[in-house]
């Protein structure tokens, strides 16, 4: 239930909670200055400060949980630095780095990323509240700047330096922006069931994940994103058309 207008201002007279909010900033940090690097040509390192940012912004919340330290500043807070860190900065990287050449639907294309990325932050917000909480409704916000911070990594990785112009980078934007505003629900892994007891083998594979992606970070991060990105749509996709086969049957 939200708090009243004057609940709110009582609230912030009492003061705010440091720790979650410094964590919050930390991320707003990192967001910021991979704008300062896509600016300045450094397109691997603002792609780093984003996923450093993403990082950030997984803990804000598990912080403020753990110390009971959670407030609707702290999440209004925590909105506004995702807009300027994963809906600005990833769109500043990716104009500079590969949408210029393409004039009108380059930009277009950015500030497309922007406002869905705005617009999927206000549905959460609203939301927040009535919705399962194992599941995102549409592609997060984080997901999709991580994406994007990976396909320039990856390009770096495989020897590229400087600008690219490639017609597949112009669509992967397209189809984020769609996918965060879509209703395909996303898993969130805020499960309960994920901290109980687990297989002994488990832990071994998740100490060899974490070695492959030490080894190879840029390759396994394109990996891990593209893959959290298409999984949904596509189970989406095969059980509507299942649906539309079974539908077709039984009329028949």
């Amino acid at each position: 239930m939200r708090k009243s207008p004057q609940d709110r201002r009582e609230s912030l007279k009492k003061g705010v909670y440091i720790l979650p909010n410094l964590v919050t900033t930390g991320s707003l940090f990192a967001g910021f200055y991979g704008m300062v690097s896509s600016m300045n040509g450094r397109y691997d390192i603002a792609a780093w400060f984003i996923l450093i940012s993403a990082v950030f912004d997984a803990l804000d919340g598990k912080v403020a949980r753990m110390t009971n330290t959670t407030s609707q500043f702290g999440v209004e807070y925590d909105s506004l630095a995702d807009l300027v860190s994963f809906g600005v900065a990833p769109a500043i990287l990716m104009y500079s780095w590969a949408l210029q050449p393409f004039g009108k639907l380059g930009w277009l294309a950015a500030f497309l990323y922007v406002v869905c990325g705005a617009l999927r932050l206000a549905r959460f917000n609203v939301q927040v509240e009535t919705v399962d909480s194992k599941h995102f409704i549409g592609l997060p916000i984080p997901a999709a700047a991580s994406m994007v911070a990976a396909c320039v990594l990856l390009f770096y990785h495989l020897g590229g330096a400087g600008t690219i112009r490639m017609v597949s980078v112009l669509i992967l934007i397209y189809c984020l922006a769609v996918l965060m505003v879509s209703n395909v629900p996303y898993y969130s892994f805020k499960d309960p069931e994920l901290l109980k007891r687990r297989p002994f083998g488990m832990l071994v594979l998740s100490v060899v994940l974490i070695i492959v992606i030490v080894a190879q970070p840029e390759l396994m991060f394109f990996l891990i994103f593209l893959t959290y990105t298409m999984f949904s749509p596509v189970i989406a996709l095969v059980s509507f058309l299942r649906k539309r086969k079974h539908e077709k049957v039984s009329e028949a």
